[in-house]
């Protein structure tokens, strides 16, 4: 199964969320996505202005494991899964702090960390969605004591660190996994209580009070705990805070970032192919000259002249060669391959390619999802849209996706920024003046935004299961306005 989920990501990118979940049965099992991206004319992206090279750097993609899911109610038991696992972890490391002891322990610190993370997020974002004002008052009531719980279990643990041959860095790992989840109890607490103060209820006011309480004594004990927090008027320390979130969350996610070292592909096959093009090219070379000293004997004016065409038309021959077996090449192979690795073990591979194609290359079913207006129709057929295809295709091993962890791993997730600042360098001014009569008849001029609309469809194939998703970036010169689901 593929999954998607699009936002804008800051001014200039957006970013697509896409979870490849494998059959846990399966060896070998293939995700394909094709991203068609329809670029107005106007902002002279082509071939020859914005190449294979520039697209790359222009796209940041990070690969990762699918968080492992555990509901709050559950996680909050001190017999759930985790909180076995980083209870042996630190018995473990306290009766023998070897080298495998602490890996472990920093890793079920990470590991438990990222989980309630992901179980505070999905809470709190069920909770907003509720309609009925009653049941988003018991939603809420439910998430403080299962925090206040989950909080108390995980922080009794500390006095287990508390043997005297550990030293300060371990205890600080600990501490790390601490700070990181009260500062998303916080970000998610405030969210919902941003929802509930939206909602303006009475019904609501003894869960907001609960609540409000929960974030106070959070606030408190990051203060005893010396814990940085957001002050008014600190804009260095907030400042700095801000970057130390930033320093925690990749620490504690870093368990589920895998590396990818990516490596042209094809480059094996696309030697042996320019070496057939070198050599059809020297055989008609040689053909000629042979020919041509039958015809003409030793050397001669007009043999001269032969060879001399001949060379020159066997580099034209080797050019026109190695293009068509490069044209060839790109619509078999990919640009780039990577494998994915996780502790040194191979769990698949992944490869990307892109191309600038043709309309008349384009899928038919494409072009009816990207849903041109007639106005657009008209203007195509004089200035043509530019289209993009940035081809992935990522192989996972299931089999040993579900062996490199203690935890259930259903898949891997990739987060892709796009950059499109390029995109943006030659639209015009972002507001434009137009006039018009106001009620009393005086002509007014007002500013309106003179907008762009990158239109992006993305095939998403696993297996037989073929489905099509269209988004829509609406942008200005000064950047993204923000990306809409069209399908």
């Amino acid at each position: 199964m593929i999954t998607i989920q699009a936002k804008k990501h800051d001014n200039f990118s957006v970013e697509f969320k896409f979870g490849f979940e494998g059959n846990l049965d399966a060896k070998d099992h293939e995700f394909v996505v094709n991203s068609w991206i329809f670029v107005p004319n106007s902002l002279d992206i082509n071939p020859q202005t914005y190449g294979k090279d520039q697209f790359y750097r222009d796209i940041k993609s990070n690969v990762r494991l699918i968080t492992p899911v555990y509901p709050l109610g559950e996680l909050a038991n001190r017999e759930s899964l985790p909180f076995v696992n980083l209870r042996s972890a630190l018995n473990r490391l306290v009766a023998s702090p070897v080298a495998a002891n602490v890996e472990n322990y920093e890793s079920q610190i990470k590991m438990f960390a990222a989980i309630v993370k992901s179980s505070l997020r999905d809470y709190s974002v069920g909770a907003r969605k509720c309609v009925e004002l009653g049941e988003l008052a018991r939603k809420v009531v439910v998430f403080v004591a299962d925090v206040s719980k989950l909080m108390g279990e995980y922080r009794a643990l500390y006095k287990i660190l508390c043997a005297p041959a550990l030293s300060d860095k371990l205890r600080n790992y600990f501490l790390f996994g601490d700070e990181f989840i009260s500062h998303i109890i916080d970000v998610q607490s405030v969210r919902i209580l941003k929802h509930i103060d939206s909602l303006d209820s009475p019904m609501l006011a003894e869960a907001r009070r609960s609540l409000v309480a929960l974030l106070m004594d959070e606030q408190a004990y990051k203060r005893v705990q010396g814990y940085e927090t957001v002050e008014l008027g600190a804009e260095a320390g907030n400042r700095g805070l801000v970057f130390r979130y930033g320093m925690l969350k990749k620490y504690i996610e870093s368990d589920l970032y895998i590396k990818l070292n990516k490596k042209r592909d094809g480059f094996a096959i696309e030697q042996i192919y320019y070496s057939l093009a070198a050599g059809l090219a020297m055989i008609f070379a040689t053909a000629v000259a042979w020919f041509a000293q039958l015809k003409y004997g030793n050397i001669t004016g007009p043999l001269f002249v032969v060879l001399v065409v001949s060379y020159m038309l066997k580099d034209r021959i080797k050019d026109l060669m190695r293009y068509y077996f490069a044209h060839r090449l790109g619509n078999k192979y990919y640009d780039n391959k990577a494998e994915i690795r996780i502790h040194d073990n191979r769990v698949g591979q992944l490869r990307e390619g892109v191309d600038f194609i043709s309309e008349t290359k384009t899928p038919a079913e494409v072009m009816d999802i990207r849903g041109r207006s007639s106005l657009m129709e008209a203007e195509n057929q004089i200035f043509e849209e530019k289209i993009l295809l940035y081809r992935k295709r990522v192989v996972i091993d299931s089999e040993r996706l579900g062996a490199v962890s203690v935890y259930p791993v259903k898949g891997i997730n990739e987060i892709l920024r796009i950059h499109m600042n390029r995109f943006s360098q030659k639209m015009d001014n972002p507001e434009v003046p137009v006039d018009m009569l106001d009620e009393q008849g005086r002509v007014t001029t007002v500013r309106v935004q003179k907008i762009y609309y990158i239109n992006m469809v993305m095939q998403l194939v696993d297996g037989s299961d073929v489905s099509y998703r269209r988004f829509r970036v609406v942008m200005t010169r000064n950047g993204i306005l923000g990306i809409e689901k069209m399908q």
